[in-house]
């Protein structure tokens, strides 16, 4: 079974403060993977549910990425928001490996049984 949080500090919080929530730093792509998206949220069924349905006006529904091929999750609001904004900064070839780690087939995680969501 592949790890699913490849850095440990993200998966404990960096900061260590928690309200106990749990937050997902997500990456997901277009059909045919040439397009990348990096968000943020503190429910990740819901957030997907809303790219996949085009309900959210932006980068995703032009481009119509609704495939999740990764995520992450910590307890720290924070680290998560700069978690997002760290990957955001990569260029596409080190988002790519990010995501070859977690899912090398570039898979839909959502229907992975590994991957549950």
């Amino acid at each position: 079974m592949t790890e699913r949080v490849r850095n440990d500090e993200f998966e404990v919080g960096i900061r260590g403060k928690t309200d106990g929530k749990t937050y997902y730093v997500y990456l997901l792509t277009n059909w045919n993977n040439k397009v990348m998206y990096v968000g943020v949220t503190s429910n990740l069924e819901h957030r997907l549910y809303e790219h996949k349905n085009k309900l959210v006006e932006g980068f995703t529904k032009k481009y119509n990425a609704g495939k999740l091929v990764y995520f992450e999750t910590t307890g720290d609001v924070m680290a998560a928001i700069e978690r997002e904004k760290q990957i955001k900064k990569w260029r596409r070839e080190k988002k790519n490996q990010l995501v070859i780690g977690m899912n090398p087939e570039w898979c839909l995680v959502s229907r992975a049984p590994e991957f549950p969501v």
